[in-house]
């Protein structure tokens, strides 16, 4: 049993959505040209991806390697450039800044406070981030509404102050990602099939158990309002969550999420049909 057969289950009107995603995508790349994707690799960049190869859409695609990722992550990345046969962009964190940080506060400082675990996002995603959006008009993601509460909102088109955010997906469900991956045979990473539905940095990512939420597996040892890096956060931060109340520290090594999850089936919540 892979993720395939477990969730791809298309919605009633996935046609129409797809239709949908592919005009807001031509339309993009004419209107916010220079555009680029930014691929986390997932499922749903991964469906971008195809898109934008499929339908002949001219746009950039870039990965935030943070030097913390999964070899699954990075075995997808050579996969990828080998399947559509084109370059991506990868952007890496500044060496010297990654050092310090960690000879100051330690491997597993993202685990200590939440101002840490964030002060690691912004140098391994935020910081290369906007060295990788730079000159661009806009950028494509692939957020969808279902993922979480916090982007339940999110729109197809939001306007940022220096470029446009596309959300092409922001429709669609998890029934659909995985039917899309299925038809068109999509590289997907393996992660997905040990039910990890959102895949980040190792450190901070767990596979889910019944019943979570999709999001449930990052950052697990914070409150959902915390869970966001910084990447897909409103402008006026009201998703945002405050230290003390959104953050448990780890206080013993038998709960240490450095300790490897046994490769066992744990299912996340059934799709609708």
């Amino acid at each position: 049993m892979n993720a395939i057969s477990l969730y791809a289950k298309p919605s009633d009107d996935f046609d129409a959505k797809l239709a949908e995603s592919v005009a807001l995508l031509r339309r993009a790349a004419g209107e916010f040209a220079p555009i680029t994707q930014a691929s986390s690799l997932g499922a749903e960049d991964m469906v971008v991806t195809d898109l934008l190869h499929r339908f002949h859409i001219q746009s950039g695609i870039f990965v935030l390697e943070t030097g913390k990722l999964h070899d699954e992550t990075l075995q997808l990345l050579a996969r990828l450039q080998s399947h559509y046969g084109r370059e991506v962009e990868v952007y890496k964190p500044d060496a010297a800044a990654a050092g310090r940080f960690v000879a100051e506060n330690g491997e597993e400082a993202m685990y200590k406070s939440l101002e840490l675990r964030k002060a690691c996002c912004h140098i391994r995603k935020m910081e290369p981030l906007d060295r990788a959006l730079a000159g661009k008009r806009g950028w494509i993601t692939g957020l969808r509404r279902e993922q979480s509460g916090a982007r339940a909102e999110v729109e197809l088109i939001e306007q940022q102050p220096e470029r446009a955010k596309i959300n092409p997906l922001a429709r669609w469900t998890w029934g659909d990602v995985w039917h899309y991956i299925s038809v068109h045979a999509v590289p997907y990473n393996p992660l997905h099939d040990r039910f990890y539905p959102s895949i980040g940095c190792a450190p901070c990512t767990r596979a889910v158990t019944l019943g979570e939420d999709f999001r449930s597996g990052r950052w697990w040892w914070e409150q959902e309002s915390a869970k966001e890096c910084g990447l897909h956060v409103a402008a006026d931060g009201t998703h945002e969550a405050e230290e003390p109340a959104a953050f448990e520290p780890l206080s013993s090594a038998a709960s240490s999420p450095v300790s490897p999850l046994p490769n066992r089936a744990i299912p996340i919540r059934a799709i609708p049909n």
